[in-house]
């Protein structure tokens, strides 16, 4: 059986791709909760992750870390995690990779925290360029390759997985996509199983002030008016 190592549901976005992506392996896997510290990189982590991150994947001797690492790792080995169609898995992968390695004003500016409503406007320019690129590539994805399904290429799969932790943020700070791309954030957030990790998440009563949004923001809601 697979261990995943992950942090807490409530701030992890990096933990939550790699859960999901397990999920759509279909294979057992044990979950292994590790505590955010709020300081960055954990030295104790080095004991199960050679990077000291989460999300790690332990398959009996061979360790996988990295979110990606994981997804491919998971997919050669169970089937049906990217779409089926050559062209439309070229850009499931494509998409998934910007997610993985880009959205930096996204990732800095709505850190991801699944129990908060807070609204951080007026939203830089850089944020606002990442929400339109979101916005824009779940409108493309559907309408070029989301047929025979509700997701990104139809079926759900491994670039969905990438996406969930967008989903919840464009939740917490208010973001509401139009058309085909707000449909696709309801729809996402209605999978079971980004409804199962809320609920983990909102169990969770642990407070890592580092990653809550209304003390990383405090200075800008309160300049606000919020």
């Amino acid at each position: 059986m697979y261990k995943l190592y992950i942090a807490n549901k409530n701030y992890s976005s990096w933990s939550l791709r790699g859960w999901v992506v397990a999920k759509l392996s279909g294979a057992p896997f044990e979950e292994i909760r590790v505590q955010l510290t709020g300081t960055g990189f954990n030295a104790a982590n080095l004991a199960f992750s050679p990077s000291g991150l989460v999300p790690t994947l332990h398959d009996g001797d061979t360790v996988i870390w990295d979110s990606l690492a994981i997804a491919e790792y998971l997919a050669e080995r169970h089937t049906g995690m990217w779409p089926d169609d050559r062209t439309t898995r070229a850009w499931a992968r494509s998409i998934s990779a910007e997610m993985h390695s880009g959205f930096s004003a996204l990732r800095n500016d709505m850190t991801m925290c699944v129990k908060e409503r807070v609204d951080v406007r007026p939203w830089s320019a850089a944020l606002v360029a990442n929400i339109a690129r979101v916005t824009g590539l779940w409108n493309e994805s559907r309408r070029r390759h989301g047929s025979g399904g509700d997701f990104l290429c139809g079926r759900f799969s491994i670039a969905d997985a990438f996406y969930a932790p967008v989903a919840f943020r464009f939740r917490t700070y208010g973001v509401a996509p139009e058309g085909a791309a707000g449909d696709y954030l309801r729809n996402l957030l209605a999978h079971p199983w980004l409804r199962e990790w809320e609920a983990d998440a909102l169990a969770e009563t642990t407070i890592v002030e580092a990653d809550e949004p209304r003390v990383i923001y405090r200075d800008k809601i309160a300049a606000a008016g919020r």
